[in-house]
């Protein structure tokens, strides 16, 4: 899109998730007559696609609507709880056959660097630590 403001862009990420796109994102591209844009994709379920990119067609300055279909292999996730000197934190544990990866929740981690008024990597550190 070349002709709508990144101001009134910028929210139509929200409304997209909120409807239940899995992602959403901006790319500054070059469209023709050299002219600055941005590209918007949007990650949906296929049975999500015509009510989100009705949705799209609705709230951005966009006549057109692409699709392409993309396969991916997702891990399982989960989630466990460890305790730190920063208090409880949600870890999502991820799995795919042999493969398994912790990481600590951000929006935990805030909270508690917020609550505690330290360093967000100090308790990400702290986490870590508990999980070796």
């Amino acid at each position: 899109m070349d002709d709508q403001s990144p101001e009134t862009l910028a929210p139509v990420i929200d409304q997209l998730m909120d409807a239940g796109a899995l992602d959403a994102y901006f790319t500054p591209i070059q469209m023709k007559k050299n002219r600055p844009a941005t590209q918007f994709s949007v990650l949906v379920q296929p049975a999500d696609r015509d009510r989100l990119a009705e949705l799209v067609l609705r709230l951005t300055t966009t006549i057109g609507v692409r699709y392409q279909t993309l396969n991916r292999t997702v891990m399982n996730r989960d989630f466990e709880t460890v305790q730190t000197q920063f208090g409880a934190i949600r870890v999502k544990v991820a799995t795919f056959k042999d493969i398994a990866k912790r990481t600590p929740e951000f929006e935990d981690c805030l909270a508690a660097a917020k609550h505690y008024h330290v360093a967000l990597q100090d308790v990400y550190q702290a986490v870590y630590r508990k999980l070796d």
